[in-house]
């Protein structure tokens, strides 16, 4: 029963990282491609210090991995679970919201 807890622990500190609406958003904009800090900053309007953060939270849970390519870092999604789990979400998002157009149509 023990080993089921250790991994029952693991997949809640997952989904527990991915849970912030901010690294859910820096999650589904890697998934479309890598990128550097600055270009996620930019499209999340917040400030440099602020991503950094949840950046550092989904490298340090193995979710996210950054490549150093000469000045830059670029962030890649390396986690396949995590992928899956996030594209299950986005799938139901963009179902509800095709329902909602449909249903004021």
């Amino acid at each position: 029963m023990e080993k089921v807890t250790e991994e029952l622990e693991e997949l809640a500190e997952l989904l527990k990282a991915i849970g912030h609406p901010v690294r859910l958003c820096i999650v589904r904009g890697l998934m479309e491609h890598s990128c550097n800090v600055s270009r996620i900053q930019e499209c999340l309007s917040l400030p440099q210090p602020t991503v950094s953060k949840h950046v550092g939270i989904l490298r340090e849970k193995g979710i996210i991995k950054g490549y150093r390519t000469g000045q830059e870092i670029i962030y890649k999604l390396v986690n396949k679970d995590v992928k899956k789990i996030v594209s299950v979400l986005m799938d139901r998002t963009e179902d509800e919201s095709q329902g909602k157009k449909r249903s004021k149509a």
